[in-house]
């Protein structure tokens, strides 16, 4: 992509509410849990509930080592600045361990049978791996890279190296042994859209912040008076599935 979201906020999120389509803001796709007691379990805050009193998410699918990446890696795509939160408080690496646990990770809606044979751009994903594998494998080819290239996990790299490395990936620049690294940078960065982005009943987008940020008015009924006021700020806050206001 000629403006890489690892160097400007502002193209990445022009880029991002581009390809994260309007339907999938108010509630993302993968088939997460889509009650608020379903949200309660899996940590996600209620209304009148504030984000002290909640209990701190814990990974149902990520190992202790995988989750130190995820948060590492979002934080470096989605950094906090005057402009927004960051991914990381906006609650992005909750939205993608949640998001393991859908039939979307475990390739069910997908047709899975072989032969896998690497095609022409154009006809779309041809890989056997689906999501799950993707981050499982990726994870550990890239902390590998990491340690042989830095004496460290991706997780214990500065800032710049960190950047740097995931620019390598976006760029297809690092051989992973296990997956190739453009196939596992695009399912990061994409999930990392998708959870900041998402109604925050599936874990991530908390408070709204990124709905506020961008004038989204999320779930609400009916805002069809302001569809056509072109540049002109909406006047009143987010409503997400659950009802929560801002």
């Amino acid at each position: 992509m000629s403006e890489s979201p690892l160097t400007s906020r502002r193209g990445f999120l022009r880029t991002a509410v581009v390809l994260v389509p309007a339907g999938a803001l108010a509630g993302c796709e993968g088939g997460a849990q889509s009650s608020a007691g379903n949200a309660q379990q899996s940590g996600g805050s209620q209304p009148g509930q504030t984000q002290a009193q909640a209990a701190p998410y814990k990974p149902r699918y990520f190992d202790a080592r995988e989750w130190a990446f995820v948060q590492a890696a979002v934080d470096r795509l989605i950094p906090a600045d005057a402009e927004g939160p960051g991914a990381l408080d906006a609650g992005v690496p909750e939205f993608i361990d949640r998001q393991m646990d859908t039939p979307y990770a475990h390739g069910a809606l997908w047709y899975m049978q072989g032969p896998f044979q690497q095609g022409a751009p154009e006809l779309g994903y041809q890989m056997k791996l689906v999501p799950r594998d993707i981050y499982r494998l990726g994870i550990a080819a890239v902390n590998a890279y990491a340690n042989k290239a830095y004496g460290k996990d991706f997780d214990a790299l500065d800032a710049n190296t960190r950047d740097a490395l995931l620019a390598n990936l976006e760029a297809g620049k690092v051989e992973l042994d296990s997956v190739p690294a453009k196939v596992f940078f695009g399912q990061l960065l994409q999930n990392t859209r998708e959870g900041y982005f998402c109604d925050p009943i599936h874990g991530g987008n908390k408070d709204m912040a990124a709905w506020k940020m961008i004038g989204f008015p999320g779930a609400r009924a009916d805002f069809m008076d302001f569809v056509n006021q072109n540049g002109q700020p909406y006047p009143y806050g987010p409503v997400s599935i659950n009802g929560e206001r801002t």
